[in-house]
């Protein structure tokens, strides 16, 4: 499968288990720029430049390309806070949930911008590296290795089996288990419309 996102095209030639083998290769310019004050407006800009702030980059491309379309942007941010930062999964489980997803789908620009959240929310750098090696990898959690092979399957087949529903259910309550779908399919969403306008890359940190 080859997918484009940002300034790299990423191939992954095993789809089918963890990330495979992956090569990067040049991209073509954003299919839609990022919006200026102007197109965005005034709330849209602030938002993007809150946002901007709390990753220490400028306002981020997937921000003021979304942006565009105002109303829209406005209510995915309300959507997207109760996820993350507002979750019940808790901030950790959060952003590894996120890089897995990030990670199947190749999509660097995800990955850019949580490599470092996750550190900030108590992700280590080696478990940031360790998401790629999936949930089989050693040192997880059994709480963390459910949730990371539900991950996997839902990207892979858009469902989950009974096993894997049991063994969420014995770490997750009801409303954190939907938080789980809907988390994983908002980051898949995402990782598509980032794929889809050839989002570029951000800025390196400040």
């Amino acid at each position: 499968m080859t997918t484009s996102h940002g300034s790299t095209t990423r191939t992954n030639d095993q789809p089918a288990g963890g990330s495979g083998h992956l090569v990067e290769r040049a991209t073509p310019e954003p299919r839609i720029a990022p919006g200026t004050r102007r197109e965005v407006g005034v709330v849209n800009w602030l938002i993007s430049a809150a946002s901007g702030a709390v990753a220490r980059t400028p306002p981020p491309n997937l921000f003021l390309t979304l942006g565009r379309q105002r109303g829209l942007f406005r209510a995915w941010m309300w959507f997207a806070g109760h996820l993350m930062p507002g979750g019940k999964l808790g901030r950790r489980t959060t952003e590894l949930v996120i890089l897995r997803v990030a990670e199947l789908r190749g999509c660097e620009y995800e990955l850019e911008h949580h490599r470092s959240l996750a550190q900030r929310s108590g992700v280590s750098a080696e478990e940031v590296e360790r998401v790629s090696e999936g949930p089989d990898a050693a040192g997880w959690t059994d709480r963390e290795r459910a949730i990371l092979a539900a991950v996997d399957e839902l990207h892979h087949t858009n469902d989950l089996s009974d096993d894997h529903f049991a063994a969420l259910e014995t770490h997750l309550d009801a409303p954190r288990i939907v938080e789980l779908v809907m988390l994983v399919g908002h980051y898949e969403m995402l990782a598509t419309a980032i794929t889809a306008l050839r989002v570029q890359p951000d800025p390196h940190h400040r």
